[in-house]
């Protein structure tokens, strides 16, 4: 594609992938682990990067390769490295950008999986980790140290969908020569930029709205050349946390659709939650679309929308909060999401069933909490199925 400032719709479609001389019209898959040089100096030449051109599949597949040049396109960034998983980005990401002695800061609303890396993993390396509110820049800051070297955030965060002000939080990190690490999993570039908004890197899950069929499993990340290039694709090289061909093509075919699914997730989610706040079993709902949402201004400067993830709390505790999720018969029990299936699940015993209670407790995933992950059946539908259970506990 040529040097036009081509819009997102339309970069998901077009941008990253080079025709071959079939001159197919859809992204060809090359499920190859090797490839063929046409002498042992080409070889040679090839593994020293001193010409360019495939390798290995571990770390050049032209399929994976697109995938990538289409994501960094979309999030406005230089490079992009995808991974197996969302789980092996940040893995990944870490290891290159961390060693011993160094010290990370993380908002503590976050993944449980992503808690319990940094928390038992990372702190087995000799990386300190802090944990702080995530919209409290008063804790940031005072939690950052002299050998801080990255600021790890989600936002909106899971499932509380509370929201940081990225602007600010990158002032502060270029202010102490930190990085900032954007988790975009929930908003996707289709509804939100982190890299415009100051972030250092962008985190995927692609196994979320990326694909949006529950498809398959993958990661990425997203940044400048340097970081990528020098700090990240060496890592993802050598211990081999790679993307398969058949996954990135999925993917590839996902991002096609990206942003239409965000704009129907997002109106969808916007109905369920409006339903359930005025619902006599509800007693809190959290959703960035809300009027009531404490963080409205700063959501309005920095979503284009407010995804297809909400969380709402039941009156009762967990005895009340499993019998919603038993009585649905149409929503799918599964702690996935970014699917056009709807999903329903209970974080304090799956998603962060890991992380110690008081801590999640702290950070407001109570046993009444339930998190929805908005699909695209007919929203009355979703409605008559949540109120199978919640009626029957009002």
């Amino acid at each position: 594609m040529d040097d036009h400032q081509w819009a997102l719709e339309t970069l998901a479609i077009r941008a990253g992938y080079e025709q071959t001389e079939q001159q197919e019209n859809s992204e060809a898959i090359f499920p190859t682990s090797s490839f063929r040089y046409e002498s042992a100096q080409q070889a040679a030449d090839r593994f020293s990067g001193e010409e360019a051109g495939n390798v290995y599949s571990r770390f050049t597949n032209p399929t994976v390769q697109a995938f990538e040049r289409r994501l960094a396109a979309m999030e406005e960034g230089e490079a992009c490295v995808a991974t197996a998983s969302g789980m092996s980005a940040i893995l990944t990401s870490m290891i290159g950008l961390l060693q011993a002695g160094d010290h990370l800061v993380c908002s503590q609303n976050v993944f449980g999986t992503t808690r319990v890396l940094f928390d038992q993993y990372l702190r087995k390396f000799g990386v300190a980790i802090s944990f702080v509110p995530l919209t409290d820049l008063a804790a940031w800051e005072d939690a950052i140290q002299p050998n801080t070297r990255l600021l790890f955030l989600e936002t909106p965060s899971n499932p509380l969908s509370e929201v940081a002000d990225m602007a600010r939080l990158s002032e502060l990190a270029k202010r102490h020569q930190a990085w900032l690490m954007v988790d975009n999993c929930f908003c996707t570039p289709a509804l939100q930029r982190p890299l415009a908004l100051g972030a250092d890197l962008v985190i995927h899950s692609a196994t979320k709205f990326l694909d949006g069929q529950g498809r398959a499993v993958g990661g990425a990340v997203v940044g400048p050349a340097d970081l990528i290039e020098e700090k990240i694709r060496g890592v993802m090289r050598t211990a081999g946390p790679s993307m398969s061909p058949f996954n990135a093509w999925i993917f590839l075919k996902g991002l096609e659709t990206l942003a239409l699914r965000m704009e129907a997730h997002s109106r969808q989610a916007q109905s369920l939650a409006e339903w359930l706040a005025v619902h006599p079993a509800v007693e809190r709902v959290y959703f960035p679309g809300l009027a009531d949402h404490p963080q409205r201004a700063l959501i309005e400067r920095q979503q284009a929308g407010p995804g297809g993830l909400l969380a709402f709390e039941v009156k009762g505790g967990q005895a009340e909060a499993w019998s919603v999720i038993d009585q649905t018969r149409l929503i799918s029990i599964t702690a996935n999401l970014g699917d056009v299936k709807t999903s329903i699940t209970h974080p304090a015993t799956t998603t962060h069933a890991r992380v110690p209670e008081a801590e999640r407790e702290a950070s407001g995933i109570t046993m009444a909490l339930l998190r929805v992950s908005v699909g695209l059946e007919t929203i009355d539908d979703l409605k008559a199925d949540l109120a199978r259970g919640l009626d029957a506990i009002a």
